[in-house]
């Protein structure tokens, strides 16, 4: 336990924003899932709707440093080539 009062303020801040990052990486993470769940489907309109909510967290959390931002470019453009595919199907 830190006994200096900076080093116990740094301590409480890093638990705050660990549990700010795990919670963001979470959502971050099922939105993506949603989005390749429902490009899997058959409904256009709804894997489009799916996949303009997962680009804008990745977007987010590139953004705010979550992931890195060639990975959040990775996964856009691997969700977009799916669901180009289904367009294309439809």
């Amino acid at each position: 336990m830190p006994n200096i009062k900076s080093a116990i303020k740094r301590t409480k801040t890093n638990e705050a924003r660990r549990l700010r990052n795990a919670s963001a990486k979470s959502a971050l993470r099922t939105a993506v899932k949603q989005a390749d769940a429902a490009v899997i489907g058959t409904d256009v309109n709804a894997a489009q709707a799916a996949y303009g909510a997962a680009q804008k967290k990745l977007d987010k959390a590139a953004t705010k440093g979550l992931i890195h931002k060639n990975a959040a470019a990775r996964k856009k453009s691997r969700l977009a080539k799916k669901l180009n595919a289904l367009s294309a199907q439809a």
